[in-house]
């Protein structure tokens, strides 16, 4: 297994720890459930860049790469309802657009054709990243303003336009035509 795989695989194994640090009500416990899922979500730029860099691409890291970065952000905002500062209809917009573009992806591999990752999917994944890092050390106490929730409502929107944008390509995707970026 690759280095960047190992680093994909990390991220995937850090969600029950950092769920664990939310949940577990200790001294800082926020800071140190956000600080973990920063660590964590910071893989994801590394371990992309390293198998693009020494040529290391595989199957098993193109599969479990997006579903790590999902799984981590929306455990992350799921817990953050019960701190009160992510909304919990702007955490079930997100999981529903995460779950339909999820069904197309399928869809398409059903059909052998692979959906790559969207420009807009990729700026879409760093706007829920920094909204749950906000959100995260708002829920601490880092700042009395409402910051999250404009965070979290900017997350929110660019991930509808993703899947908006995943929903407009997948026609031609499903039928085995290049989508352009």
């Amino acid at each position: 297994m690759t280095l960047p795989d190992q680093l994909t695989l990390a991220r995937a194994f850090a969600v029950p720890l950092v769920v664990v640090l939310f949940a577990w009500p200790f001294d800082d416990h926020l800071y140190w459930a956000t600080a973990v899922f920063v660590l964590a979500m910071a893989t994801d730029q590394i371990d992309g860049w390293l198998a693009r860099r020494r040529n290391q691409t595989s199957a098993f890291g193109s599969l479990l790469d997006p579903i790590a970065d999902k799984v981590l952000v929306l455990a992350v905002l799921v817990m953050l309802i019960a701190e009160g500062v992510a909304p919990a209809w702007m955490v079930a917009a997100i999981v529903a657009r995460e779950i339909a573009v999820s069904g197309l992806r399928l869809a398409a591999i059903e059909r052998g054709v692979v959906m790559g990752a969207r420009d807009l999917g990729k700026l879409k994944t760093w706007a829920q990243t920094a909204a749950a890092t906000i959100a995260g050390f708002q829920a601490a106490g880092a700042w009395e303003t409402d910051v999250a929730w404009w965070a979290l409502l900017v997350a929110t929107v660019l991930t509808w336009i993703s899947g908006l944008d995943y929903a407009r390509v997948a026609p031609r995707v499903l039928r085995g035509e290049r989508a352009a970026s």
